[in-house]
């Protein structure tokens, strides 16, 4: 099934909601981070408006945030972490676990060292062959949809496009488990190099190509990508589990990027095409 933006499947409602009576695929684990959040960004946790395509929070993963997170020096440090959830938590990302996981993984560790002081910036910075890691704000929102209505961890994702392996950090505090696939050999050994201090048991790096998904693995409660094509894979829709959900970034009619929210449901696909992004285009094969 090759899914277009304004291409709309007969019978097939693209409003980015649940289905009725389908619950989304969870864990049954809740997920308690020990990072900390500022008390500015509890703050404006309680006080923004909701919104539809943000997920509501729980008290008990509020609770969760007050513990604090391990203190250091430099970009080490707490401070320089904080500052970027805070920021996060203005721009709009509302989701207390997204948060906390953008808190306790050290961006600056998966940069190059001449880029360090610019890791905690909202930018996106170059990670070699052509490749870039994403801005904070775009993983945290990716991740935010991603998890839209749960308040636990999600079961299984499937990660299309490791890069330096930063995202499949941020998702192993998210998802029970990662499996994170990349086309490029050279990215996919510096994704190993940089994940293997952090020692994530639930996390499993892949070679290969990220357009044939892996199959092995699936069904997938989730899958995220961080390349857009013309069209979604049609592998990637046949793996994601009955109730899931996919996001990734795809090439709207007028050529430019858009993300879009995929649900697969018992009725059908939903289809919700979003903001405008900019990714790396999509490719086959490995290299």
């Amino acid at each position: 099934m090759r899914l277009k933006p304004g291409c709309e499947t007969p019978g097939v409602d693209q409003r980015p909601q649940a289905a009725a009576g389908v619950k989304r695929p969870g864990f049954p684990v809740r997920l308690s981070p020990d990072a900390g959040l500022p008390s500015a960004t509890r703050r404006a946790l309680g006080t923004r408006a909701t919104d539809d395509l943000k997920p509501p929070q729980s008290k008990a993963a509020l609770a969760g945030l007050q513990q604090p997170m391990p203190a250091g020096v430099g970009l080490d440090s707490q401070t320089v972490r904080s500052r970027m959830v805070e920021k996060l938590a203005r721009q709009g990302v509302r989701d207390a676990l997204v948060l906390a996981a953008m808190g306790r993984v050290e961006r600056h560790r998966f940069v190059d060292t001449a880029l360090a002081n610019q890791a905690y910036e909202d930018t996106s910075l170059p990670i070699g062959l052509g490749q870039t890691i994403s801005k904070p704000n775009v993983v945290a929102r990716m991740l935010e949809l991603l998890r839209q209505g749960n308040e636990d961890r999600l079961g299984r994702v499937l990660e299309i496009g490791t890069g330096c392996g930063y995202q499949a950090a941020v998702l192993s505090h998210l998802a029970s488990e990662v499996y994170s696939i990349e086309r490029l050999r050279g990215l996919h050994d510096r994704a190993r190099e940089n994940l293997r201090q952090f020692r994530l048991a639930n996390v499993h790096l892949l070679f290969g190509d990220g357009m044939q998904g892996f199959a092995k693995g699936a069904p997938y409660a989730a899958i995220i990508a961080a390349a857009g094509g013309e069209a979604i894979p049609p592998a990637w829709i046949e793996q994601l589990a009955l109730g899931g959900r996919l996001v990734a970034p795809m090439q709207t009619a007028g050529g430019q990027q858009a993300l879009v929210v995929i649900d697969k449901t018992a009725q059908g696909i939903r289809q919700a095409v979003l903001e405008a992004v900019h990714f790396v285009p999509l490719k086959s094969g490995t290299v």
